[in-house]
């Protein structure tokens, strides 16, 4: 939010320059993130008239203005501004003037006319970025009053940022409020009086949704002349607040929001029917907004109705049919309090942010509607005049919030803080505050004003103490205790250990994040039981991701455009399902790659990177826990992935995760020119390991038989081995793989594996008909259980 330093000032007495109090504003939680100066001293710049204006003899564009400054003669000006005119006041800038942008003012001639001075835009003074003519004035500013003065320069409009907890300061009197308490000086809120009915103009009100709106105020202002034209006073105050002056009514709401916090509407009283009606929307029903757009409303939406059709949603924006115009001269004006849960949310799913939600959704003071509906009453009549009606409330106290006394403890207080605060500074600070405070035996108890959701325990009153008394003062002592080192359990291999193996494989972990576009998942047919967001940070973040690996080749993409042509990536992060408890969690490790397989380097040719390097990357994972794992190809892989390169990986009967490459489709759908492999493992799946167990090495020497077996091509090289396995036994040390051949010569669908069994038996030297027995064995079992025929 931005607001002028110069308002501030006026509500409460400051003594500290700008540097200070921004200073002291930000390290009370009021962040100050950006100071715009406004308008400098302004020295030699005054307010003049122009009383006679003529066009340039030597150019169509130029103008001779004659222009007034004091009692003395009017000064010859040469000006090109398209607005210049005779009887306009604007600001002059006399000879020896230095403006904002460093310009120093000098007597000139210009195509033959000499000028003694300059007519200034508000863009040349440094007050506003229109330099699209002179900066007009009211007709009753006076002649020759130096411009700083009658505006109220030098000024800074301030920008603060505020964390969602403390939505009273997101107004000038709640910034005054809490600066007084911090400097411990008088407070000066606007003087507001109730303004009487002179009409008997008035709209019935009916809550429907009095949970979500437990107090609404109306009030109809008729006859008020809509040429009227809003005070530079007001005019000013919002263009240094971020604000375009627009009319009299528009600018009065906008003012009384930024004066004291709550959101006002103005309705044309001629286009409403009936009573206000304030009520969830009917499913179907349509809504144009004030900027055109037309929404479809659904039951969770609150709006502003007629007996007709809704005319406001409520908290966020009016609509379109009931806007104030230029011919408006009757108005029904509303001031309410909505409850922000109702409010929370509604914005952003129509893709829109707007002051009111903004404030609403944080919470607004629910006695603040009275109070800002006369205040904005009392503006627009000096302004505009017109006839006020009579206020109509309509309010369902039970559904108000509540507020409970806090307990303070001053043994509580010390010892949070570590430090001793005197009891009447906190009774000073609590009361600036605007808290009722009452003195206990062990310490307070307190009353938060009404416009402070935030205070509910003890906790935030010890907050509100320290960040007044000055966090500066807190000691600066680090913590003491005992920290106790978690216990790993050796059955189970440590995330950190995945990440070190995948880290000296070239991989870089990537951190992406957990919410996707639901088109994303749609594209790689991963959105079956996807978790949509109810309040999404934006329409492209909307759902939960039930994969790591959308994000991580998104993040593959980006690196490629940016001529990254070897990339690899893994990320270790959570994915999520709908369960029928609830959302279901699940911990994941994943990775992509592209390229070639080697870095670029001289000591061999360069090949791209295939689907056994990352198979091999997978197996080294896999391999941390020295348990048994295999590879399956599997006829019901994702669509996602290359049927003819993707595999399936398992750790006995359970399914530790999938690799491959990704399928072509896919490829082009994300537009990536080459291919990409990747694989994605379940950790509770992975990190289970046996205990380690030493084994004496044995003192006799092994035996080793190779054979060779013609045998389908489906069956597994992980089936072989458990084969051989579980015939020959404890003698069976070892399996290797040595050779493996497929070609015309063996037929269509048969390859050839050649093993080498490594045999050795811990107790004693194995004979010749040991090894025979187990050559056996390991044969008869092949040709039963994986079809195989040994070679000759």
């Amino acid at each position: 939010m931005k607001f002028s330093e110069n308002w501030l000032r006026e509500l409460v007495d400051i003594p500290l320059d700008r540097e200070a109090l921004v200073q002291r504003l930000t390290m009370a939680g009021l962040e100050i993130e950006g100071i715009e100066p406004i308008g400098g001293a302004l020295d030699g710049v005054v307010v003049g008239e122009i009383v006679g204006c003529e066009p340039h003899p030597n150019a169509d564009r130029l103008r001779i203005c004659r222009v007034a400054a004091d009692h003395g003669e009017p000064l010859t000006i040469v000006c090109g501004a398209p607005n210049a005119r005779q009887g306009l006041k604007a600001p002059l800038a006399t000879l020896g003037a230095k403006l904002p942008n460093g310009a120093e003012i000098k007597r000139a001639a210009l195509r033959g006319v000499e000028s003694n001075g300059m007519l200034c835009s508000a863009k040349e003074l440094g007050i506003d970025a229109d330099a699209s003519g002179l900066m007009e004035l009211p007709a009753d500013a006076p002649v020759g009053m130096p411009l700083a003065h009658y505006l109220a320069l030098p000024d800074a409009s301030l920008d603060i940022k505020l964390t969602p907890n403390r939505p009273d300061c997101l107004s000038v009197q709640g910034l005054a409020r809490d600066a007084a308490a911090q400097f411990g000086t008088a407070f000066h809120p606007p003087r507001i009086e109730a303004v009487p009915a002179t009409s008997t103009a008035t709209r019935a009100i009916r809550i429907d949704a009095a949970a979500d709106c437990p107090r609404y105020l109306g009030r109809v202002i008729e006859g008020f002349d809509p040429s009227a034209k809003t005070p530079l006073w007001l005019a000013e105050r919002l263009r240094r607040s971020g604000l375009r002056p627009i009319s009299p009514i528009v600018d009065v709401t906008n003012f009384v929001m930024l004066e004291l916090g709550q959101p006002l509407h103005a309705f044309d009283n001629d286009v409403l029917c009936g009573s206000i009606i304030v009520r969830r929307a009917c499913a179907g029903e349509n809504l144009v907004l004030l900027d055109g757009g037309e929404v479809k409303l659904t039951p969770e939406f609150l709006v502003i109705a007629d007996e007709k059709a809704p005319h406001a949603l409520a908290g966020v924006m009016g609509g379109h049919a009931s806007r104030v115009t230029d011919a408006t001269c009757n108005v029904f004006l509303e001031s309410a309090h909505f409850a922000p849960a109702a409010i929370m949310g509604r914005a952003r799913k129509l893709g829109m942010a707007t002051d009111a939600a903004h404030r609403f959704e944080r919470g607004v003071d629910p006695e603040l509607p009275r109070v800002a509906i006369e205040r904005a009453t009392a503006l627009l009549l000096e302004i505009a005049g017109g006839r006020a009606g009579a206020v109509v409330e309509a309010v369902h106290t039970p559904a108000l919030p509540r507020r409970e006394w806090i307990v303070l403890r001053r043994a509580r207080l010390a010892r949070v803080l570590d430090l001793s605060i005197d009891d009447s500074e906190v009774e000073r600070t609590l009361s600036a505050l605007g808290l009722v405070v009452e003195r206990t035996a062990d310490g307070w108890r307190a009353w938060p004003p009404s416009w402070r959701f935030d205070l509910t325990i003890e906790e935030d009153l010890i907050e509100e103490v320290v960040r007044i008394h000055g966090y500066e003062h807190v000691p600066a002592r680090a913590p003491r205790g005992e920290l106790r080192v978690p216990a790993m359990p050796e059955g189970r291999l440590g995330i950190g250990a995945l990440r070190t193996q995948l880290t000296a494989r070239e991989y870089v972990e990537a951190v992406c994040y957990a919410f996707l576009d639901g088109d994303v998942l749609k594209r790689w047919k991963l959105d079956e039981g996807a978790l949509a967001l109810a309040n999404p940070l934006s329409a492209d973040l909307g759902v939960m991701r039930t994969s790591l690996l959308p994000g991580l080749v998104a993040a593959l993409a980006m690196n490629r455009r940016r001529q990254q042509s070897r990339v690899r990536l893994f990320e270790v992060g959570n994915v999520f399902h709908a369960g029928a408890d609830g959302p279901v969690e699940t911990l994941r490790i994943a990775g992509v790659a592209c390229g070639t397989a080697l870095a670029e380097q001289w000591g061999g040719p360069q090949r791209a990177l295939d689907f056994f390097d990352v198979k091999g990357d997978v197996e080294a994972l896999l391999g941390l826990t020295n348990a048994m794992h295999e590879f399956r190809v599997d006829p019901g892989a994702p669509a996602w992935l290359h049927p003819g390169q993707s595999a399936t990986c398992w750790r006995g009967d359970r399914h530790a995760g999938t690799i491959g490459a990704l399928h072509p489709d896919l490829l082009r759908a994300l537009d990536l020119d080459e291919d990409v492999f990747v694989f994605e493992l379940t950790l509770e799946t992975i990190v289970p390991r046996a205990l380690p167990k030493a084994d004496p090495v044995s003192r006799f020497p092994s035996v080793r038989r190779d054979l060779s077996f013609e045998l389908p091509e489906e069956v597994s090289y992980a089936q072989v081995e458990a084969t051989i396995r579980d015939a020959v036994g404890e003698t069976l040390a070892d399996i290797v793989l040595f050779d493996r051949y497929q070609g015309p010569k063996l037929g269509n669908g048969i390859k050839s594996l050649a093993l080498g069994l490594i045999l050795r038996d811990r107790y004693r030297t194995l004979m010749d008909r040991d090894a025979d027995r187990c050559t056996q064995l390991a044969v008869t079992a092949m040709e039963r259980g994986c079809k195989a025929k040994l070679r000759g």
